[in-house]
């Protein structure tokens, strides 16, 4: 389980920082998703270092309550914490992006159609 979720994890990553190097727009946005997603379990999976799964969410009666019988609860609140702010970063930049498409008329990360300047594109 430890190496599918590494995996997942470097698959999410890599794709992220590949997307986030192409030029236009939304290939940017949807790359600063995956990094985004690919945190977020890092995160979660962190939070699961050392510990056995089954064990109590929450405190119960008949169970010892001492911090080795419960799983940690601040992981799971990073991750949902970071999952909102994630989902209004993607929705800000997505306005961006339409008012900048409709300001230049394109969605290139600088602004120009490369077809526009062939001598830079050399």
């Amino acid at each position: 389980m430890e190496m599918t979720l590494a995996l997942a994890i470097g698959v999410l990553t890599g794709s992220g920082v590949w997307l986030l190097l192409r030029p236009r727009t939304f290939q940017v946005i949807m790359g600063l998703s995956l990094l985004s997603y690919a945190v977020n379990l890092f995160i979660f999976s962190m939070g699961r270092l050392g510990l056995s799964t089954g064990m109590e969410p929450v405190l119960r009666s008949g169970v010892a309550q001492d911090l080795a019988h419960y799983a940690d609860p601040l992981p799971q609140a990073l991750v949902l914490t970071a999952i909102v702010i994630g989902f209004a970063m993607t929705a800000l930049f997505l306005v961006v992006l339409l008012a900048s498409r409709g300001l230049a008329g394109n969605d290139h990360v600088d602004g120009r159609d490369p077809g526009q300047h062939p001598e830079e594109n050399t």
